[in-house]
């Protein structure tokens, strides 16, 4: 997260109308407060599921101002076609939550990490100082980790599912490269059908007794540039000729760089961090507008 830009949060107030466009999202948004550079949007979720725990509507890409990359290019679209890997974000990507903040909300210190949260997405501090600073905040348990999980199961983006069965029908490899914990996405890998060997994620540390030890620091991602890092082992081993990232943040955005992804795309279905989406090769508001283009 070296050197990503300080960002703040400003709520919104939305109504929504229907959907109709495959690619350019129809909806409309009432702003109370003027976006500021850099700044966060968080999407509200709808009350109605298909078959997936929650779902979210996206942004009027009118509201975007200076992004004009809601429409593919030909090159970016030929790309994203031809690709024979691709790699999620988890948390408020394939995940409309942030893990972390939801197991620290779940052991009742919720608020102290969410703004722990908040500063390590805004790049104020390395990612692995906020994320040892989050977890001591809390320190949870193995047993605390376990409850979590049976009582929170994960709440799955819509369309993703789909989406991974379009990518593996195609032969296209798909892995999951987060910030979080293997402990919380391996649920979510086996409700899409990813293996655990496409996993890179960090692993918490318990002693014999289930108590807190904290976290593997061997992991790629448990430290700034990590996502980048992961990226270029698994294109380096593997020899893809395409690989994608998809996520929401910059440690995401980071990815694309020499030996790591060809094409970045920034999904804003859960929230937009505008300073990403900027530079991203295709902003997208909805996995539909993936699923389609592959047809």
């Amino acid at each position: 997260m070296e050197g990503l830009a300080r960002s703040q949060i400003n709520p919104i107030h939305a109504t929504f109308t229907q959907y109709r466009s495959s690619f350019v999202p129809a909806f409309s948004l009432q702003f109370k407060n003027n976006l500021t550079s850099g700044g966060i949007l968080f999407m509200k979720p709808s009350q109605s599921c298909n078959s997936i725990t929650a779902s979210v509507q996206p942004l009027k890409a009118s509201s975007l101002g200076h992004c004009n990359n809601t429409l593919p290019s030909k090159e970016v679209l030929e790309l994203w076609r031809s690709a024979d890997s691709v790699c999620f974000d988890v948390d408020s990507t394939v995940c409309l939550d942030e893990g972390i903040d939801e197991l620290a909300e779940f052991c009742g210190a919720g608020k102290a990490v969410a703004e722990w949260t908040a500063k390590a997405m805004g790049g104020s501090v390395p990612f692995e100082e906020a994320l040892a600073a989050r977890l001591s905040l809390f320190k949870p348990s193995l047993s605390q980790v376990q409850d979590f999980l049976e009582k929170r199961p994960p709440k799955i983006s819509p369309g993703i599912d789909e989406l991974v069965k379009k990518l593996k029908a195609k032969n296209t490899n798909v892995y999951l490269i987060s910030g979080g914990f293997r402990q919380m996405i391996n649920p979510v890998a086996s409700i899409l059908g990813i293996p655990p060997e496409n996993i890179f994620a960090n692993q918490l540390l318990f002693g014999s007794s289930g108590e807190f030890l904290g976290f593997d620091a061997n992991e790629p991602t448990s430290r700034s540039g990590g996502k980048a890092t992961a990226v270029q082992q698994i294109r380096k081993v593997h020899g893809y000729k395409a690989l994608v990232m998809i996520g929401d943040g910059a440690t995401d955005l980071e990815a694309r760089k020499p030996g790591g992804a060809d094409l970045f795309i920034c999904y804003a279905g859960v929230l937009l961090r505008e300073t990403v989406a900027a530079k991203a090769d295709w902003l997208v508001f909805s996995f539909i507008d993936l699923i389609n283009s592959l047809e």
